[in-house]
């Protein structure tokens, strides 16, 4: 493949970073346009699993990433009273399969690191696309500001509202998982926070989550069910989700008391039922734009990590582009698809309201086999970049 063809990649996020980093060792030319300025990282924080970790040391960024987080050691399930449903030695995982798993970061950190790969003028923020127009020689994209540029190739890591997936498959509608969401990072930790795990709370149709970061930060999520774009949700402030997690064991209430309102981050959880496709000729779908899912199994940001690292690998070879988009596709359909069902049905499990289901189901979890969730690791962590 010719290495003067130009690739742009929309989207300045997770996914089109990594990508671009990956694009450029594999001596490729590519510019990113990302929309916001300057760029605000969204979400607070997120937890990594082995198969994120896998797919950055295959793209050789590993230990720079590494040093911007926090490994943590346990992973906890319990119910509202702080009694465990399920716990995983993470150690024990990064051992058995080989990686590391159980990794913290806060989002602004990570865009920061992948950053530092890339030189300033490969990302040009302030750059919205409202449309594009694909021909045989390649893709115009047209920006909010007036301006326009070419290219021979386009990958999409736009997101879930992605303008490239909408006019190529105008009936992908975000669904709604029934379930609303608050986010926050907070510097001030409570002294009950165990500062090694990860854990997760779960209620009748609610949930708590914290997750210990690096520098002594801790970020922590909270899940309740509503209707879609709910105004009454929309107005929640810290009153308002210490009423709604009054009975949850301690340190939720305090660690909700140790957080300003001007920190919280809200919205609805969403994501794509699964698409046929993601190549379009010149134009391929990556990440949220191609394959968004809820974010129970942890999975959303280490999906779009392995399509970078895939896409890189089918790229490199010496095929077209658009042969190499439609490889791509053959190896990350069936994957993320999987992931996105499994996600689902896990959001649906968890935010059970009804009283003998919650009962039914904290007793399953606790039964479980940990043969049950090996297999579901080895599933993730299996993975291929070929």
């Amino acid at each position: 493949m010719s290495k003067t063809k130009r690739f742009v990649i929309a989207g300045g996020g997770i996914s089109g970073l990594t990508l671009a980093i990956a694009l450029q060792r594999k001596g490729l030319q590519v510019t990113v346009y990302e929309q916001a300025f300057p760029v605000r990282p969204l979400g607070a924080a997120l937890v990594l699993a082995g198969n994120a970790m896998k797919a950055f040391s295959e793209i050789g960024i590993d230990a720079g990433v590494e040093k911007a987080g926090r490994v943590l050691q346990k992973l906890t399930i319990k119910d509202q009273s702080g009694n465990i449903l399920s716990e995983t030695d993470s150690v024990e995982v990064s051992r058995k399969f080989g990686v590391i798993n159980n990794f913290a970061i806060h989002r602004a950190d990570l865009h920061n690191t992948l950053l530092s790969y890339l030189p300033p003028e490969v990302v040009q923020l302030g750059k919205t696309c409202v449309d594009f127009e694909q021909s045989a020689q390649g893709v115009t994209i047209l920006f909010q500001d007036g301006s326009s540029t070419e290219a021979d190739y386009v990958i999409a890591c736009d997101g879930i509202h992605s303008i490239f997936r909408k006019k190529l498959v105008p009936a992908s509608e975000p669904r709604y998982a029934g379930y609303t969401c608050w986010r926050a990072v907070i510097d001030n930790i409570p002294a009950g926070v165990s500062s090694t795990e990860t854990s997760e709370s779960w209620g009748p149709g609610k949930r708590f989550g914290i997750v210990p970061l690096a520098n002594n930060r801790l970020y922590w999520f909270a899940c309740l069910n509503a209707r879609r774009n709910d105004p009454a949700m929309r107005a929640y402030k810290i009153p308002d989700l210490l009423s709604s997690f009054q009975n949850f064991h301690a340190p939720v209430a305090e660690i909700l008391q140790r957080t300003t309102n001007d920190r919280l981050i809200w919205g609805d959880i969403i994501d794509l039922k699964p698409l046929d496709r993601f190549a379009f000729n010149n134009i391929v779908l990556m990440g949220d734009a191609a394959h968004a899912t809820t974010p129970n199994m942890g999975q959303g940001a280490c999906m779009a990590i392995e399509d970078a690292a895939v896409l890189a690998n089918c790229l490199s070879s010496n095929t077209e582009p658009a042969t190499a988009f439609r490889n791509f596709e053959s190896l990350r359909l069936a994957r993320t698809r999987k992931i996105v069902a499994g996600s689902w049905r896990l959001g649906r499990i968890a935010q059970v309201d009804d009283p003998l289901l919650m009962w039914l189901r904290n007793a399953v979890v606790r039964v479980t086999p940990a043969a049950v969730m090996e297999k579901q690791m080895k599933f993730l962590y299996d993975v291929s970049f070929q």
